[in-house]
């Protein structure tokens, strides 16, 4: 390819060299600079041996480097994978050996204590971009060569990794319907992203302030879509209320999403200090990832204006629902209609489909659902269907208008802050200390996070833990926001006849009274 398309980082550098496309405090990108360092650092992947089609693994947070090494994967044909860089060193090499990555890239504060997850791995190489360490390539000399121009097809495939009940991680390639190519799929897969764009509508002139995280679909489709019309990105790597209305009203922001914890944040900050900064650039607010109570919703109304969608979808099938800023007060409490070509089926637990205003579990069929993860075998019936349907976990009604409403989840997943937590995981980090016999993991409610992480652990006969030792036998093989807040010591936890544990006789009185059991 030797010209750029309409749209990519090329056309944008050739057509707005000197516009600001990437801010981070004092930092700014234009689309020039971004473009040549995507090249150099192209260029550099491949001399340390990166080729088309490899994995390239993202553990970085959210910074201007991440858009760079995205277009240079691009540039490449590489495919892209966010890693959460929160994971301890075991979790990291469990997704490296899982996906068979070629190569990672992060920007741990201490990249030394990541090495122990490459041992007995087939990795090209590591590269670290703040920190020197032996075994990694610094950053800086791979963009120090003169930039030579490379043109990109497209955004690189992405990868992200989930869980499902078993609790171990399990990646999606976003997209890759084996079928795509298919004109008929092809257009439906158009018609779909575009109900998707249009739910939160970017236009061109618009700035967008970033505070989702590269690991989960949301970060990288905000980077995008913001590239695709030229728009300029201002990047916030750890979130802070006062720091997003500042930069909201310093660089104008016309568009946002955060996660529900984001704005319960900004709603508890004194009146005086929300009073201090001008909002009223804001024209697209954007919320999901996590049930939004709607008191929540009436305060983000009142202090931004109508200005609300909020989106339902899950990295297996995308996003299945919105909730236009029109629909807040409409439907108050619900998730929103689904996007074009999207079907969604309320069944109970026999798989029979039930009627309007009936709950049940909710089954959804997109043109962007996944047929197995990677590496994996393709999904069984339980989870997807001959129809084509996934098995979301969730729970829900539609009523008669064909609006959502989620109401529980059929699954043990943990929502905390917008993230997605399994228990299982959790379980099987907890298990493995010596005086532990059983343990039940689950979420209850926290007024900041949404849920947080609540154990209980009946012990082995004659055995003795404190609380405090058993959380501290998972330090290190559990990420700081997995590990539970809270540990009780039970004589005896709850089981049916058949000796399953039955959490929901452990959830109920902590979510009695709540709006959602979730």
């Amino acid at each position: 390819m030797s010209a750029p398309h309409p749209g990519s980082l090329e056309y944008w550098a050739d057509q707005q060299p000197d516009a600001p496309a990437l801010i981070e405090g004092e930092r700014v990108v234009t689309w020039r600079a971004w473009n040549e360092e995507a090249d150099r650092l192209a260029h550099g992947l491949r001399r340390l041996g990166l080729q088309a089609g490899d994995i390239l693994v993202t553990r970085l947070q959210i910074r201007p480097e991440w858009p760079i090494v995205s277009a240079a994967a691009g540039k490449l044909g590489c495919r892209i994978l966010g890693l959460n860089w929160r994971l301890t060193p075991s979790e990291t090499r469990y997704v490296l050996a899982n996906s068979g990555a070629q190569a990672i890239i992060c920007d741990d504060a201490d990249p030394a204590a990541l090495a122990p997850a490459f041992e007995g791995l087939d990795l090209k190489f590591a590269v670290s971009i703040d920190t020197a360490a032996n075994g990694f390539e610094p950053y800086a000399d791979l963009v120090r060569a003169p930039p030579a121009p490379l043109y990109a097809a497209g955004n690189p495939p992405l990868i992200l990794y989930t869980s499902g009940t078993t609790g171990l991680p399990k990646g999606v390639v976003m997209g890759a319907r084996p079928d795509r190519h298919d004109p008929e799929v092809a257009r439906q897969i158009r018609e779909y992203q575009q109900s998707v764009a249009g739910s939160r509508p970017q236009v061109s002139g618009d700035v967008q302030l970033i505070t989702l995280p590269m690991h989960h679909g949301a970060g990288p489709g905000a980077v995008w879509g913001s590239l695709a019309r030229g728009n300029t990105m201002v990047l916030l790597r750890r979130f802070d209320p006062e720091d997003a209305l500042r930069l909201i009203e310093k660089h104008r922001v016309t568009a946002w999403t955060g996660v529900p914890t984001m704005y319960k944040r900004l709603a508890g900050l004194p009146p005086e200090i929300l009073a201090r900064y001008d909002v009223s650039s804001i024209r697209i607010l954007g919320v999901g990832a996590a049930p939004v109570p709607y008191s929540l919703k009436q305060w983000i109304i009142g202090h931004f204006g109508p200005r609300l969608s909020e989106g339902y979808g899950a990295t297996e099938v995308g996003m299945i629902t919105a909730l236009l800023p029109e629909m807040q007060t409409l439907k108050p409490g619900s998730s929103g209609l689904p996007h074009t070509h999207v079907t969604i089926s309320i069944r109970d637990e026999d798989g029979a489909e039930l009627g309007r205003n009936e709950e049940g579990e909710i089954w959804v069929r997109t043109p962007m659902v996944i047929r197995g993860y990677l590496n994996a075998k393709p999904l069984e019936r339980d989870t997807l269907d001959e129809a084509g349907f996934f098995r979301t976990g969730d729970v829900g009604r539609l009523d008669e208008d064909g609006y959502l409403f989620i109401t529980d989840r059929a699954k043990d997943m943990i929502v905390s802050g917008g993230v997605n937590i399994y228990p299982a995981e959790i379980e099987a980090a907890i298990i493995r200390h010596p005086a532990v016999q059983d343990v039940a993991v689950i979420g209850i409610p926290d007024d900041d996070f949404g849920e947080q992480v609540k154990a209980f652990c009946e012990l082995k006969p004659g055995r003795a833990a404190a609380p405090e030792e058993i959380l501290a036998h998972c330090a290190d093989t559990l990420a700081g926001y997995k590990r539970p807040k809270t540990l009780e010591i039970v004589a005896e936890l709850p089981r049916n006849t058949m000796g399953k544990l039955l959490k929901r006789e452990l959830r109920d009185p902590y979510w009695k009274g709540r709006e959602r059991n979730v």
